[in-house]
């Protein structure tokens, strides 16, 4: 009896200790669980909270996607849009009394394939530009709008929501580019977005009043904004980014200035505070609450790992600029060629010093090779690659003017006639087996151009359409640059600037 006690109280202790470890196993499975079901229900109200656009109004007649480069890796193109939509709590911030909605701000912004550099594009709202073919509510399809104010593609149906579909496709008009992915943000979402990173540091090159927010108060009222450094957030941060008169000329472009200012101090802030998906959240819960996007980032883990995607990228090396403007009357009218060798340049992936930033990374040189032989001037971008070009329209001398842009750019052409059928609408590059990397250094000389795989031809066969004969977008443009870009495009803003630097404009 005494070798049984003994012997159970020798084995009283570990029957203890397993208890104690599945305890604490429990506990550790049941607080595992609760954050992740935490978690859960966190994603699950974003989720809640996004809307989404459908893909029924993007245009069939698109650029082709970018291809991936030697590493797999891919360029991004984002269309940021800010709504001043009078639905809802958007009135009370300032969206005005009448009904739709209107686009005051677009910026484009290519991330590229490194995913270590990055510029955003903006696009001034009084831009003169082709609008293309849009879907209406009642889902029929307007016509072709040319030499339209920009800003007018995303009231086309005049609707409380905007039209984003319709601006992402006048922006892949102007561009050639395609459009991954369309993010439409309004007042509401913006004042929020401030308020969750604790305010956003701003400067003003001298103080502004309330008659500048608002000129028809008719006089200058109290001061609302010092002149120098501060921090805004809400709505003093949405008044700021919208401030227009009382500044240099007090024109959209100006504000466009202060804008990309704003964003850069934003991004600082932003990546300050750590990129990762706990610091990241709280802003996604302001943003999703005012954020409409396309379906392909229809949820809060998509939108999370988009900004993720970007922790690389330094702040010098985030870029803002408008796109090459000049003023035509009240309007504002694009620069050639100058805007053209801007959307090459990005379509090439190229970075505004001239980098290739789809390129590896080149090795270093070994000791004997360095500066032993001269370095050899790269090759245009067509050597090599053969081209028939053919007029699918009724006007005469496309054939001699695209042949010349494609020659101009090392391109061999083999023919010139015209196409079996004159009626095209727009300019097709098709291509045989194994053509279409070659294909698409062919289209990108046309903006806009189709690219379309046709196993029935050998090489690859250009046909002109209408737009290229009226010049509405798709002008061929200039050979891909292999340096750096003009002064009006190269000379941008970089995210690390002083946030008191080219605030103005006249």
């Amino acid at each position: 009896m005494s070798a049984r006690r003994a012997k159970g109280s020798h084995g009283g202790a570990p029957g203890r200790g397993r208890r104690a470890r599945r305890i604490a196993l429990w506990t550790t499975a049941g607080t595992v669980s609760l954050a992740v079901l935490a978690g859960g229900l966190v994603y699950y109200r974003l989720n809640g909270n996004l809307s989404t656009f459908g893909e029924d109004g993007v245009s069939k007649d698109r650029p082709a996607a970018a291809s991936a480069d030697a590493q797999g890796r891919t360029p991004v193109n984002l269309l940021l849009i800010g709504s001043d939509s009078r639905d809802g709590s958007n009135k009370d911030l300032g969206g005005g009394e009448d009904g739709g909605a209107r686009s005051d701000t677009a910026i484009l912004l290519h991330v590229y394939a490194d995913h270590k550099h990055a510029v955003g594009v903006s696009i001034p709202r009084d831009s003169l530009v082709e609008v293309p073919p849009c879907l209406l509510p009642n889902k029929t399809w307007t016509k072709d709008q040319p030499s339209t104010m920009f800003n007018t593609a995303f009231s086309v149906g005049n609707t409380e929501q905007g039209n984003p579909a319709c601006t992402q496709n006048t922006v892949e008009k102007l561009t050639g580019l395609r459009i991954d992915h369309t993010m439409v943000v309004n007042f509401q979402g913006f004042a929020d977005m401030t308020k969750a990173v604790g305010g956003v540091d701003v400067c003003l090159p001298k103080a502004v009043y309330e008659g500048d927010l608002n000129p028809n108060l008719g006089h200058r009222g109290k001061e609302l904004f010092q002149q120098g450094h501060q921090t805004l957030s809400g709505q003093a941060a949405l008044d700021y980014v919208r401030i227009r008169h009382g500044l240099g000329d007090g024109s959209d472009i100006g504000r466009t200035k202060r804008q990309q200012a704003f964003l850069s101090s934003l991004i600082k802030q932003v990546k300050s505070q750590g990129m990762d998906p706990t610091t990241l959240l709280p802003l996604a819960d302001a943003a999703t609450k005012s954020l409409t996007v396309d379906e392909g980032l229809g949820s809060a883990a998509k939108l999370i790992d988009f900004a993720m995607s970007l922790k690389d990228v330094d702040l010098h090396d985030i870029k803002f600029l408008t796109v090459p403007w000049r003023y035509q009357g009240e309007r504002v009218a694009l620069v050639h060629p100058d805007v053209d060798q801007l959307w090459a340049a990005l379509r090439a992936d190229r970075t505004l010093d001239g980098q290739d930033a789809s390129a590896a990374p080149a090795a270093a040189p070994s000791p004997a090779a360095s500066g032993s032989a001269p370095a050899t001037a790269p090759k245009p971008v067509g050597t090599g690659i053969k081209v028939a070009v053919y007029n699918g329209t009724e006007t005469a001398g496309l054939t001699t003017r695209a042949a010349q842009a494609l020659e101009d750019a090392g391109f061999t052409v083999t023919g010139r006639a015209n196409a079996a059928a004159r009626t095209h609408r727009s300019t097709l590059v098709e291509y045989g087996p194994g053509e279409k990397d070659r294909a698409e250094k062919v289209a990108a000389l046309f903006p806009g151009a189709v690219l379309q795989a046709d196993g029935r031809t050998a090489g690859i066969a250009l046909t002109l359409g209408a737009d290229y004969a009226n010049g509405s977008g798709t002008t061929a443009a200039p050979p891909l640059p292999t340096g750096p870009l003009p002064t009006s495009v190269s000379q941008a803003r970089s995210a690390d600037d002083d946030a008191c630097s080219d605030l103005t404009y006249g």
